[in-house]
Order: C-alpha cells, then structure tokens, then sequence
C-alpha cells in the first residue's frame, strides 16, 4: 500500500492520497486547489487516480476535486446528504471501495457538517484492525470540528453538535486503538479551537488524552463543543458555497501580470484593494496609502479571507519574487479577483513618495504614557478569546477579535486615536491597516503585542 499525507502549513491542511501498489489504482483524498504535487506522485509511481472523496463542504479552503476530475477522469465522492452542482458519487456508512487488495470503507460521520464522512483504510481487504481512518473535520488531535459554522443555513450548533456526539463517542471511539487517526487539519485552523501540532495519532491516544473522547453525556458534550468559539473567518461561507458549485478550474499556467505604480493607483482609486504582503516592518516603514498589510510569512491566505472579500479586485505588494506564490495562495481559498501585482515595489514606492506613508507602531512604553493622558487612546484587543482566557489582558481594553473587525469597524469612533494590539505584534497589523483602509486617520498598534505588555508589567 502507498499512503501519504500532504500538509499545507499556512492553513493547517492535509489531504492524502492512498493506491494499491500492485493495481496502480489510486484515491485522493481533501486535495487542494493547485493538484501539480498529487499528479507528479502519481505519475512517478505510475498509479491512475480513479477516486477523489472530499470528506464535507470544506470551508477554510477551495477544493481540488474538480480540477483532480478534470485532469484523470476520477469520480468525486462526498457523503450520501451533499448536494452539488456537478456529479457526484454519494457515499453512504459501510460502502466499500476497492483498490485492489487495498480497500476503504466509508463511515457516516456528521457534526462539523450533516453530509461528513470519514473513511476507513484496510491494507490489507481482510484485515481485521484497519490501517487508519481519515476523519476529516469530525476528529482532529486533541480536538474535534466546530459544530457552529452552519448557523445561518439553518441548522444550529446545538444540532450538529449531538450529531457530532454520536459520530465520536460511538461511531469514531468505537474503533480499536490501534487505527491511526488522520485529519483534515492541525494547529492553527480555525476548523476547531485545542489542535494539536501532531499530523497523526491512534484512537487509544484520543481516547486517553482528547477531552471531547472521554465519556460523557450527550448534554455535557454539547456544552463543551459549543463553548467558547471565535467568530470564522468570513471566507469560510464562500468557500463552503464555492466547494458544492461547479465553478472555475485554478489554471496555474497563468501569471499574474506585472504593474506599474501608476496602474496600481488608477486601480486602487477605482476601488482595487491594495494587498501588501511584505512584513509588518517593511510594510510600516513605507506603503501605498490605503494597502491593507498581510503578511506573507505564517497565515496568509486564511488572514487575507479574514478581512477581505472574496468580491474585492485584489493588487498585490509581494516580497521580491513571491508574486506567483501569493496569487496561488489566494485561490486556495477561492480570491481569483487578481488584477496583477507590483512590479519592483522597492522602486516603485520610492518613485511614488507622494503616495507612501508610515504606520505609527507603538512600545509599550508610548502607549502606557499615551493611557495616561487626560483623553487616552481606544485601546483594541484583536486576540481570539481563549488568548485572552489564557494570558490575561490590557485594562478597559475593546475586545475585537480579528475576524470580526471587518463587520464592527462601525463600532469603532473614526475622532478618537486608536490602538490595536494582538499577542506579538503580525495581527495588529493587519488590523490597524484595516481601519486606515476604512478612512480611520489615527490609528496605531503596539509593537510585540500583549506579550510585551506582560513582561513590562511583571
């Protein structure tokens, strides 16, 4: 049996792929957008893809499967209750789908979503104890998937999360410990609220260590899966949309086109969203009045969706020679509106000095003396709230958290100085940005965040 997994870090991703060393048949499992890596294994192994199974309506991210489909003919499998536009394979609990002596098994597991499924892996046909089982989004390390994503469809978390208990505490805890557990994601998706950075465990380290496997009642599990979560980011709706349409294929062959700075502007003055994705030091030393600061290095495109529109025309600001990796990572979550990106943007900032400004960044130091002034700051808290939960917070402190920002900037008095900060200094960036965008004229964030707010009080 080949078996391998392909993590995505910035979205805390994994998709699989699983083939019959002796048939060549293969299946893909969750794949992304952009499926060059999936086709090179397969061709270098000489295996044919016959199946691509996404395990729900993903949300965080564009699925490959139509453009897996388009490229080998594969059928596209989902759970018995998706509905989509193109044809789809409806898999329903115990069909079995073989690849040769290798086979799988499909287990019928909602609560993240009512058409979740999970697939159960034998290397072996007659094997007793399967190899693993991928749970998607029902079961993560340390975790299990958010029941609240689908509210304004309807169905609420209180639903999906009792759908959610039987699919773990029955169904998944069901298992013999022995069989790896293999999710959909890991640390860092907003998909659950306590994953693990661990790619793989067993169901007997899950049932032993993940607080949502111990035994409880339906009730207690309920409470406990609905408890405390963050608002999504707000591209999850249109990509879980997206992911049952039959939309546009990502074509990876085409650039983006290069732009001078004089387009970039007539661009940004027509409405064009300037997305610069230097750091936030480069970036606050100098950019286009109005760019919106995301930066490259860690979670850019699940950020990017988080205080952007999928609607918006998108110019891009990259570091040097990351323009095609950026347009690549905004289709993995479905912002194909990509008018062209900088070209030379060192030069080309220096050439438009008119248009550049600075981001006042604060130490700590400033903004504890700007507290103490007559008519202090509006102070901003863009953190999650287990963060907060966890390591405390600033006094009279607005908590915003980053993925609401979008909505509530209303909220927020445009005559009063502003200061934003997160727990090290990259959100509060992108947040501060964000309000000059929206016309907010002083606005600042602290430099090393919450962190360095705490150890200058200890």
């Amino acid at each position: 049996m080949f078996f391998t997994q392909y993590y995505l870090d910035c979205l805390s991703q994994a998709s699989y792929m699983i083939a019959d060393e002796n048939s060549g048949r293969a299946v893909v499992v969750d794949p992304r957008r952009d499926i060059s890596e999936y086709l090179a294994d397969a061709g270098a192994r000489g295996f044919t893809v016959v199946g691509v199974i996404n395990t729900h309506f993903h949300a965080d991210f564009v699925a490959g499967h139509l453009e897996m489909a388009a490229r080998t003919g594969a059928w596209i499998g989902y759970g018995r209750r998706a509905e989509t536009e193109y044809p789809v394979r409806h898999l329903s609990e115990g069909d079995m789908i073989s690849l040769g002596d290798v086979s799988l098994e499909i287990m019928e597991t909602p609560g993240h979503t009512p058409e979740s499924i999970s697939v159960l892996v034998r290397e072996h046909a007659r094997d007793s104890v399967p190899y693993g089982v991928l749970t998607g989004d029902a079961l993560f390390i340390g975790d299990v998937g958010r029941p609240d994503l689908l509210a304004s469809s309807g169905i609420t978390a209180e639903e999906l999360g009792a759908m959610l208990y039987d699919s773990v505490q029955n169904k998944l805890m069901g298992l013999p410990d022995a069989v790896r557990v293999f999710p959909a994601h890991g640390a860092g998706s907003a998909c659950g609220k306590n994953l693990s950075s661990e790619k793989q465990s067993t169901i007997g380290q899950q049932r032993a260590t993940n607080y949502a496997c111990a035994p409880m009642s339906r009730e207690d599990f309920v409470a406990m899966v609905t408890a405390g979560r963050s608002a999504a980011p707000g591209y999850f709706a249109h990509d879980a949309d997206l992911n049952r349409r039959e939309r546009a294929l990502h074509d990876p062959s085409t650039a983006p086109r290069p732009l001078t700075v004089e387009e970039v502007l007539v661009r940004r003055d027509e409405g064009a969203v300037v997305i610069d994705a230097r750091d936030p030091q480069e970036f606050g030393a100098g950019h286009l009045r109005g760019s919106v600061n995301v930066p490259a290095d860690g979670r850019f495109a699940e950020l990017a969706g988080t205080v952007l529109s999928p609607a918006d025309e998108l110019l891009v600001i990259a570091p040097q020679n990351r323009e095609e990796e950026i347009v690549t990572r905004l289709a993995r979550i479905g912002f194909d509106r990509v008018g062209g990106y900088l070209r030379g943007p060192d030069d080309a900032l220096a050439a438009a000095a008119d248009e550049v400004t600075r981001a006042s960044r604060l130490t700590v130091a400033q903004l504890r003396e700007a507290l103490d002034r007559d008519e202090p700051p509006l102070v901003i808290d863009v953190r999650n709230c287990g963060e907060r939960q966890a390591h405390g917070q600033i006094d009279q402190a607005l908590h915003i958290p980053l993925g609401e920002l979008p909505s509530r900037t209303g909220e927020i008095d445009r005559d009063r100085p502003v200061v934003l900060h997160c727990a090290g200094g990259h959100r509060s960036s992108i947040a501060a940005s964000l309000l000059r965008h929206h016309g907010h004229r002083d606005v600042s964030d602290v430099l090393g965040g919450y962190g360095a707010w705490a150890a200058a009080s200890s």
